[in-house]
């Protein structure tokens, strides 16, 4: 048997808006997470001097990100509790359709891969930084949360915008959402 779309979550946002600390929190309670495909993939492209790096060649990076989302979702299909992403197939959808004109619906046809809501962490400049895998300054990553707002809606998900507090505020919002749903 299959997981049912409803049981994986999307955090999902501005990069630098504190999704990776949430996602951190969530496993901490337990829950199971899988880690953001973008910073796996940026990792693996230094570790191997690649060039599918979101500041080289983003269209490259965009499909690496959808099949890593792919493989994710298929990694924890037979998982009988909810799985909570550090962003997904819609993100890589929403930076392919950007980067190389590649229409969000055409890569997600197959749909839905995750439940609604998909929750947003918005801009953030208090604590937006960058690193050596994400080299987004706070307007690149302002640009991309906008197209996000967009494309999760376009995509037939409902997205909540979480609000600036505690990662154990924001944590304990996302668990009351769910289980209001």
């Amino acid at each position: 048997m299959s997981m049912s779309p409803s049981l994986r979550i999307v955090l999902s946002g501005c990069s630098g808006g504190g999704k990776s600390t949430l996602l951190a929190e969530l496993a901490r309670r337990g829950h199971r997470v899988v880690e953001e495909p973008g910073r796996r993939i940026v990792i693996e492209e230094q570790e191997s001097s690649g060039t599918a790096l979101p500041w080289v060649d983003m269209a490259a990076f965009a499909r690496r990100a959808v099949e890593m989302a792919r493989a994710d979702l298929a990694a924890v299909a037979e998982h009988p509790g909810p799985v909570f992403f550090d962003r997904g197939l819609i993100d890589a959808a929403s930076a392919l359709e950007h980067a190389a004109g590649i229409p969000l619906a055409q890569t997600l046809a197959d749909g839905p891969h995750y439940a609604s809501p998909v929750f947003l962490t918005p801009p953030w400049p208090e604590i937006h930084s960058t690193d050596a895998q994400r080299q987004l300054d706070f307007a690149a990553a302002v640009a991309e949360y906008e197209r996000l707002l967009s494309a999760f809606p376009a995509s037939g998900y409902a997205p909540v915008v979480l609000p600036r507090a505690s990662v154990a505020d924001r944590a304990d919002l996302v668990l009351a959402t769910l289980k209001a749903g």
